[in-house]
């Protein structure tokens, strides 16, 4: 069964009991072409001034062929592997959320002629889209801005827009990054749902193949136009035990019982003046971040006066401006804004949207240019002085 919000139907959650079947390698193109064919605009991993990154795609030349990442605090490298996977790398700095809320989205434009003036709507659905590669927090994180953004009494009708004729084909995880803790978070390393069809890359000696299980009729009807094979047993079990070995060899953990309640405890924790000594408030942590939607409006008109437009641009809460209000910025010190980030992100998110807003990917400790951990200051503030 699907489930539907605000009028959009979402793939269910996944029994991982359903049967799989095997897509050689040899077969794979035939995914893309299928989508192509059925009017699909494929998006998938590439790879850009030496990162990962999502962008459009046409064949499998442009996928990131053998190329894996390492990543450690403030860190990261690609490097060739051995393997030609297709899919051998975590998560790069772009999420799914560039597509689904662009950093610019153009809310309407006026024209004056004289003492008439026309207003004209901003951008248009983009039309269908197939996401290739979307990893397992991925899905978490598109699951929590469909919470906050379509699910609440004020849905956001551009998120709305763009969310709609959406395929997604998932990947799950048989290696874990440096900074990888969605096993922590619940959210990883396999995907359980909100997915059209979900592979598992294995590459063995002499064998390349995938483990595919379809998370929803567009996804069954998909693979009945693709050759493949029945799974045998073994070939499961391999693919079980990938992902089994990724969710017991990430890179970080984080401890997330009581979180919320210890982090509202500890309002004045030493641990705070610590990390607020190295932010740079640079706000990376929240441009990466696959859930943080935080934006600002931006009204102009031309020198004429004869033309207007309103924008809204993702902001973070690391700028002092964001919390401008008549008289000043309500957070002025680095202290208070990271507080306020780690804070929202772990605890009050819950009581906001009844889930966390972190989904442990990890590309906020990646590609922070000073290495801070949020799983470390977690650990600190739970640990002492304190109130633990």
């Amino acid at each position: 069964m699907s489930r539907i919000v605000k009028g959009i139907t979402m793939p269910a959650k996944t029994d991982q009991t359903a049967p799989h079947v095997i897509l050689d390698l040899e077969h794979f193109p035939r995914l893309l072409e299928t989508l192509t064919k059925q009017g699909y605009q494929l998006l998938g991993p590439t790879v850009r001034d030496n990162a990962i990154i999502y962008d459009e795609i046409s064949s499998v030349i442009d996928l990131p062929v053998g190329w894996i990442d390492q990543q450690d605090q403030g860190s990261y490298r690609l490097t060739k592997s051995d393997k030609k996977t297709l899919f051998g790398y975590v998560v790069g700095p772009h999420a799914w959320k560039k597509y689904l809320y662009p950093p610019v989205q153009d809310l309407w434009k006026a024209r004056r002629e004289g003492h008439r003036f026309e207003v004209i709507e901003g951008n248009g659905a983009p039309g269908k889209r197939a996401f290739i590669g979307v990893r397992a927090c991925e899905l978490a994180a598109i699951a929590v801005q469909d919470k906050v953004l379509l699910a609440g009494p004020y849905a956001d009708p551009w998120y709305k827009k763009y969310r709609e004729n959406i395929f997604i084909v998932a990947v799950n995880c048989t290696r874990a990054g440096g900074n990888c803790f969605c096993a922590s978070m619940n959210t990883g390393p396999r995907a359980t749902g909100g997915f059209d069809l979900v592979l598992t890359e294995m590459v063995t000696t002499g064998l390349h193949y995938f483990v595919v299980e379809s998370g929803s009729a567009a996804g069954i009807q998909l693979l009945q136009e693709i050759p493949s094979r029945k799974t045998a047993p073994a070939e499961a079990k391999a693919a079980q035990e990938a992902i089994q070995q990724a969710a017991e060899h990430m890179g970080k953990t984080l401890e997330t019982t009581g979180i919320k309640e210890l982090l509202y405890r500890n309002f004045d924790h030493p641990r705070w003046a610590e990390v607020a000594r190295r932010c740079l408030t640079c706000g990376n942590c929240t441009m990466v971040c696959p859930t943080c939607f935080c934006v600002t409006v931006e009204d102009s008109t031309d020198l004429s006066r004869k033309y207007a437009e309103r924008r809204r641009r993702l902001d973070s809460c690391f700028t002092v401006d964001f919390s401008y209000i008549h008289g000043g910025s309500v957070r002025l010190s680095t202290l208070s804004r990271y507080r306020q980030w780690m804070t929202h992100k772990l605890a009050s998110w819950q009581d906001q949207f009844g889930t966390s807003g972190c989904v442990g990917c990890g590309r906020c400790i990646t590609w922070c240019p000073v290495g801070i951990d949020l799983t470390e200051e977690a650990r600190a503030i739970r640990g002492s002085p304190g109130k633990s």
